[in-house]
């Protein structure tokens, strides 16, 4: 096994924290319409792009713009248009992306207070890029960063994708990074609600943005994004529908006041770890089953509690219940229970009423109002989708919004690709399976072809793992 540098784990393996009649009404596009493109100017050529220092970010306090051969990954590591910091070990070794889409890209940055971000020299939050391909097919897809990375985390796993697409592409970092996030929200809760009003302010910011470079509104407007990235994609299409048309959720973090949400259940794995590690305790490993982690994943319990678990219920609980651990920084890293406030004995359902409150402020409801796909994998280690997208799913059947949903559980993926190598034999890659997803998602909103129903995807016998599923 090939885990992430050890330093670079700790920083940013949080990756907590991705019926044709109705189609026109759902997706908010009038019956008989246009296909999507349909009249809109073509821009070719070098003197298009080298109009790109006109363009503006209305509300940006810094941009700088650049004409580049090749957008994506391929040739924005070799540019310096990206960080590949920010998306290492979200794929797995040896995926196969698209390039070369040469246009322009945006980078910049909107007012904020907080410095976490240190990308450029900056050392400013609410970072953004925003990158406009050439050939551009009429859409646009947003994303925020998962976990607590910057904004160039989605550039291979959802940039690349969607540029060969056509796709103009935007990202944010959310406005706040780092493990110790929690520290710019003026009160419990208010880091995470910050989340929302950047992606809310990048879509605007970049629907303008489009109109200048291309002469036309956008057709389309997608939000995608992974764990965290999943999670905006939930609110934003349960808050901003005007804003989107669709939405692909990769296993997506669920808030609710009421549980489940990583308050409830990673105590219980952080408590119990270590006794079923030293000895295989029965009752340890009974408890952290029941508190929804799936059967079969044991073999990824010691990299997710040495990676994962730990940091990530401190930081969170920081942010959520910070006076859990009085005068303490986010806890105490692998406490042992019986520490006096190790989070190994964090108790969600005593803490007072404020504290579901601070969680309440950042909750989901399933009141989707467009059509979004999940896709979450039956082996994922930190969000576990028993108490999670399968929970989400039920909310959005119980809010009347199941006829915009589909939800794909994809045997043995896990929450990131960069596990696979470790595990061929046992995990799955679930970025093809993404890819697919988002492939059903345009059809059904843009061509009114109805996604395939929900349900569980069995692991193929054989084929190519890396480069292909089909939902």
């Amino acid at each position: 096994m090939t885990p992430l540098p050890h330093a670079l784990a700790r920083a940013t393996a949080v990756v907590v924290l991705a019926g044709s009649a109705l189609v026109g009404t759902l997706a908010g596009a009038a019956p008989g319409a246009a296909a999507p493109g349909a009249g809109r100017p073509e821009p070719t050529g070098p003197g298009w792009c080298a109009d790109h220092a006109g363009l503006v970010v209305k509300g940006a306090e810094r941009q700088e713009s650049a004409c580049l051969d090749d957008l994506t990954t391929a040739g924005t590591v070799a540019s310096g248009h990206t960080v590949q910091a920010d998306w290492n070990g979200l794929h797995a070794a040896g995926t196969r992306n698209p390039s070369g889409v040469p246009g322009i890209q945006v980078d910049g940055y909107f007012p904020d207070t907080s410095t976490t971000n240190t990308h450029h020299g900056w050392d400013h939050d609410a970072q953004f890029v925003i990158r406009l391909p050439e050939e551009w097919n009429g859409g646009i897809v947003v994303t925020g960063a998962p976990g607590v990375r910057g904004q160039y985390a989605n550039d291979f796993i959802i940039g690349d994708w969607v540029l060969s697409k056509g796709y103009a592409f935007a990202s944010t970092d959310k406005g706040n990074t780092g493990p110790a996030f929690y520290r710019d929200g003026s009160s419990p809760g208010g880091s995470i609600r910050e989340w929302h009003r950047r992606v809310t302010e990048l879509t605007r910011a970049t629907k303008r943005v489009v109109r200048q470079a291309y002469g036309a509104q956008a057709d389309r407007t997608y939000m995608a994004g992974i764990s965290n990235g999943g999670y905006l994609t939930r609110w934003q299409l349960e808050n901003n529908p005007q804003l989107f048309d669709g939405g692909l959720d990769w296993e997506g973090t669920l808030f609710r006041a009421e549980g489940p949400n990583m308050l409830t259940f990673l105590p219980t794995a952080l408590k119990n770890y270590p006794a079923y590690a030293a000895t295989g305790d029965q009752a340890a490993h009974d408890a952290i089953i029941a508190a929804g982690f799936a059967p079969g994943s044991e073999f990824l319990w010691a990299f997710h509690h040495s990676y994962y678990w730990d940091l990530t219920q401190r930081i969170y609980r920081e942010e959520l219940d910070p006076t859990w651990d009085g005068a303490l920084d986010a806890g105490i890293p692998f406490c042992a229970s019986g520490t006096p406030s190790c989070d190994a004995d964090y108790d969600y359902a005593s803490r007072p009423e404020s504290v579901k409150d601070a969680v309440r402020s950042v909750s989901l409801t399933g009141r989707i109002r467009r059509p979004m796909i999940t896709v979450h994998g039956s082996l994922d280690t930190l969000l576990p989708p028993a108490v999670d997208s399968d929970v989400y799913d039920a909310l959005v059947d119980e809010a009347g919004s199941g006829r915009l949903h589909r939800y794909y559980l994809v045997e043995d993926g896990t929450h990131t690709d960069g596990l696979y190598p470790a595990y061929p034999d046992r995990l799955r890659p679930l970025l093809p399976c993404a890819r697919d997803a988002f492939d059903l998602l345009t059809a059904w909103v843009e061509d009114g072809v109805a996604p395939p129903p929900d349900g569980f995807r069995p692991r193929p016998a054989g084929g190519d793992l890396l480069g292909t599923c089909e939902l």
